[in-house]
């Protein structure tokens, strides 16, 4: 009887064990972090986008049927946990995903983890937790709040009452409710 690994050579089988050893969220993570560092100038990415970058990371086999889930919803911090609860990335609008970030806003329940672990992946992704601890994860400054729907209504209508004391513009729409 021939197995697999009788087909395969020593570092042929070692690279087959490293894929399906990634966790599924790992994969979501590491195609995600990848898509960022491919293109620094955008703030988020398609579902589509994400399945096609982890797609490409494994082109010798399709992707997972988990992976979508995970990027659907399972490692997204901003949705209720359905049933993983992970906060590995983003909902920045229907459909668009980018990496969590500590301090974005998050289901309450979500309490699972934000990056791969680094013994958990090939030492070949070790430079991108790297580059989200040191660099993206800590730069607020490219943070765009109007990607958060509460943070983009501030200001919003202040022009009705600019030039006036708040007190006083309140009193005046009170005035008559008797």
């Amino acid at each position: 009887m021939i197995f697999m690994k009788d087909l395969l050579n020593h570092s042929d089988l070692d690279v087959v064990q490293a894929q399906e050893a990634i966790r599924v969220a790992d994969e979501v993570w590491i195609a995600t972090a990848l898509l960022h560092r491919e293109h620094p100038d955008r703030q988020d990415f398609s579902i589509q986008e994400i399945l096609d970058r982890a797609r490409k990371e494994h082109p010798d086999r399709d992707v997972r049927r988990g992976v979508e889930h995970h990027v659907s919803y399972h490692s997204v911090a901003n949705k209720r946990p359905d049933p993983s609860d992970h906060r590995m990335l983003y909902a920045t609008g229907r459909g668009t995903r980018r990496l969590y970030r500590p301090g974005d806003p998050a289901d309450p329940l979500r309490k699972g983890k934000i990056t791969p672990r680094r013994e958990q992946i090939p030492p070949r992704y070790h430079v991108l937790l790297d580059w989200y601890e040191n660099e993206y994860a800590k730069d607020s400054s490219d943070r765009d709040d109007s990607l958060d729907p509460i943070l983009a209504l501030q200001g919003l209508g202040s022009e009705i009452w600019q030039g006036e004391d708040p007190d006083r513009y309140v009193q005046r729409l009170r005035e008559g409710w008797d």
